[in-house]
């Protein structure tokens, strides 16, 4: 019952966003007027409607209706709760209906709150995510239906790939995904603008919120999603530039320089075509990362196994949404001009530097990415990993950095070097210093280059507070210094671990001792346990720090049987300079046990420094939003004013 109800509901959304998109495009003419006050509350009910169908399969996933294809096949009866809950979207279907709920969710929160734009243009905003809403709906209703039913109810599901059963997943996803459909609302936007010609500030006011709010859901869920394979996949790395993985950094570059240049847009009415571009180039590499994710093409841990009929609906829409949203941009190019003017120095030319040299890794990332693919449709196999990643982002990365630590503190419009270079000499020193020290102390020249200029980006973030009241300090400026100290901090991290790490391979007898780095490891004992829904066998390893008492680790090696299937359960040690990684592996015919060990230092920097960027994300986001707010009770009072005193 609860299956044929969570249809129908979907069903009355399509219907709904169907309705939403002509009422949005009818009143957008002469004599559309009485449509203009139907699309708010169609939006509104459209996001309730899909919300409803996804309460219902959450409700089939935690009650394990196996006569549910999708439960059947993703679920079974002995799975902890949690991973019922997350097993709604840790398959193809399921993740697709989480995708159009959080679209719909997000139109409607627009409908509800957006006061700032012009009404045609949020009119045709609001058409353009119910366009954007109805490839989706007509996915999933005509080729992934999340509550199929079976001829014959399961006698038990199959299970939930064991890489998956984690809390990772109950997080991960989701946040990665309100990321990705905020980007649909910062495309929703640009194209409604581009439909109404009113591409300015008042227009990236509106917008710049919502892209926050997508880029800080990105790189939390970046940074959470990199954790997640780092303690589980049990290979002892951060970053595997693994092409799923590449998937949700290209709509985090794009959406990065978005937010930029939305901001140029906002506060000096300078980039208007740049962020039209960019509003549609961080949607479309979020449309990208999906058809890799869901095409087949992809051999990875973290892709769905789908048929590629799947991926060519998807590559469809990907050509309908970005092709007509590139159309339109040519149609009307001839009224989106750059807007104001800037001296080569000058804040304005230091975000548009970063913003090009964004769009270079994002075409470096992209290309790697798809590469591979090109050359096995010719039926040549090649691999595209570190060696050719690290090196060429790097040729784009490292001067975006040196502008970022300078670009802050520069004026807007215009500015001269002799006024920021004696503020800069202390930065500039550090650099050099730490690239030399590292240099000299054998480490390869991209980890020390990281090392140096990390260093120097992490006093120069906090320059635009100096002279400043800090208690008066606006939450916007506090949220720039935070994202760009973050930015230091991870950059710390990930050049220390490529410097410093140092991994032991060992096989080891009970009672057997063994080092790397500070720590010396015993191997004590091999238990088999057992959990809710796996066994393993667990080591029990003894770890001292430079002679220190014992801290006790407990790796384990786990078997599942719902699906068959076989996980690495990592064990860590953090402390304030670094972090022990032990790996259990398999009994060898001497009896002896393989066990890996890295001793990381400052690797957990990464991971800070991914939530600061975050933090300082939402502490712009709600600055501008305390502003905004503010500025539309200021003009309530005053149209209320004017309203008694024309009585």
């Amino acid at each position: 019952m609860i299956a044929e109800l969570g249809l129908a509901i979907l069903w009355m959304a399509a219907a709904l966003a169907v309705l939403q998109l002509v009422a949005g495009a009818l009143a957008l003419r002469p004599q559309g007027a009485a449509m203009v006050g139907v699309v708010r509350p169609v939006a509104v009910a459209q996001g309730l409607m899909v919300a409803l169908a996804f309460a219902a399969l959450v409700t089939l996933f935690v009650t394990t209706d196996l006569s549910v294809k999708l439960v059947a096949e993703n679920s079974h009866s002995a799975k902890p709760l949690i991973f019922k809950i997350a097993g709604t979207w840790g398959n193809h279907e399921g993740s697709m209906l989480l995708w159009v709920t959080i679209m719909s969710l997000a139109g409607a929160f627009v409908a509800l709150v957006e006061r700032r734009l012009a009404e045609n243009t949020l009119l045709a905003t609001l058409a353009a995510q119910a366009f954007v809403s109805l490839g989706f709906y007509a996915f999933l209703l005509l080729a992934s239906n999340p509550f199929a039913r079976l001829a014959q109810p399961a006698p038990e599901g199959a299970g939930l790939n064991p890489l998956l059963q984690d809390i990772g997943l109950a997080f991960h996803p989701p946040t990665l995904y309100v990321g990705y459909v905020g980007l649909s609302i910062a495309f929703s936007f640009a194209v409604g603008a581009l439909i109404t010609r009113d591409v300015g500030p008042a227009f990236a006011r509106a917008m710049r919120p919502w892209v926050l709010g997508a880029w800080i859901f990105l790189t939390v869920g970046i940074t959470a999603g990199s954790y997640w394979a780092y303690y589980t996949l049990g290979w002892g790395g951060w970053w595997f530039w693994d092409p799923v993985e590449n998937a949700s950094l290209m709509p985090w570059l794009a959406a990065t320089a978005l937010l930029h240049s939305v901001s140029v847009l906002a506060a000096r009415n300078a980039l208007r075509a740049w962020t039209v571009m960019l509003g549609v180039v961080a949607f479309s590499m979020s449309m990208v990362g999906t058809f890799l994710v869901r095409s087949g093409i992809l051999t990875s841990v973290h892709a769905f196994a789908v048929d590629p009929a799947r991926g060519s609906f998807i590559l469809v829409l990907l050509a309908i949404y970005i092709g007509g949203a590139l159309l339109l941009f040519g149609l009307r190019a001839g009224t989106v001009t750059e807007g104001a003017r800037f001296a080569p120095v000058s804040r304005e030319a230091a975000l548009v530097f970063n913003n090009v040299m964004l769009c270079g890794i994002l075409g470096i990332v992209l290309m790697g990415t798809l590469y591979p693919l090109v050359t096995e449709a010719f039926g040549v196999k090649v691999s595209v990993g570190p060696p050719y990643f690290n090196p060429v982002s790097a040729v784009f990365a490292l001067p975006m950095v040196v502008v970022m630590a300078v670009g802050p503190i520069l004026r807007w419009k215009d500015d001269g070097a002799r006024r920021v270079a004696p503020v800069m000499a202390v930065p500039a020193l550090i650099a050099l210093a730490g690239t030399v020290a590292a240099l000299l102390a054998g480490v390869g020249v991209l980890p020390a280059l990281g090392l140096g200029l990390g260093g120097a980006l992490a006093l120069a973030s906090l320059l635009p507070l100096r002279g400043r009241n800090l208690r008066r300090t606006p939450l916007p400026t506090w949220g720039m210094v935070v994202a760009h100290f973050g930015l230091a901090v991870a950059m710390l991290g990930m050049a220390s671990e490529s410097a410093f790490s140092i991994e032991r391979l060992a096989a080891l007898n009970p009672g057997e001792t063994r080092s790397v780095g500070p720590y010396k490891l015993t191997l004590d004992r091999i238990d088999p346990v057992a959990g809710p829904n796996w066994t393993a066998l667990q080591a029990s390893v003894s770890a001292r720090y430079d002679g220190g008492s014992a801290v006790v680790l407990q790796p384990q090696a786990r078997v599942f049987a719902n699906p068959p299937g076989t996980r690495t359960e990592s064990a860590l040690l953090t402390r304030w300079n670094g972090q022990l990684y032990v790996v259990l592996g398999e009994e060898g015919e001497d009896g002896r046990w393989q066990m890996r060990f890295w001793w990381k230092p400052f690797v957990p920097l990464i991971w800070l420094g991914g939530l600061l960027v975050g933090l300082g994300g939402l502490l712009a986001l709600v600055g501008r939003v305390a502003r905004d707010v503010k500025r539309l009770v200021a003009a309530d009072k005053i149209a209320f004013r004017r309203e008694r005193q024309g009585r």
